[in-house]
């Protein structure tokens, strides 16, 4: 489970995330359930919501390269 993804939410709802990124809640969560992966564009988007860097979003991620 990718919790500090989770945690990096905050009090912010799947809902409200979602809507700022352009995807639907069940994205955002198969995300934070690690079914699916981000693609880069909305990595770098989900980055800039979370306000964190990119790197560390992708370690966050354990994305595959």
């Amino acid at each position: 489970m990718r919790d500090e993804l989770i945690a990096l939410r905050g009090n912010r709802n799947r809902a409200e995330i979602a809507k700022k990124l352009s995807i639907t809640p069940q994205m955002l969560g198969a995300i934070e359930r690690e079914d699916r992966n981000p693609s880069l564009e909305l990595a770098i988007n989900l980055a800039k919501v979370y306000d964190i860097s990119l790197d560390k979003l992708i370690f966050l991620l354990k994305l595959d390269t």
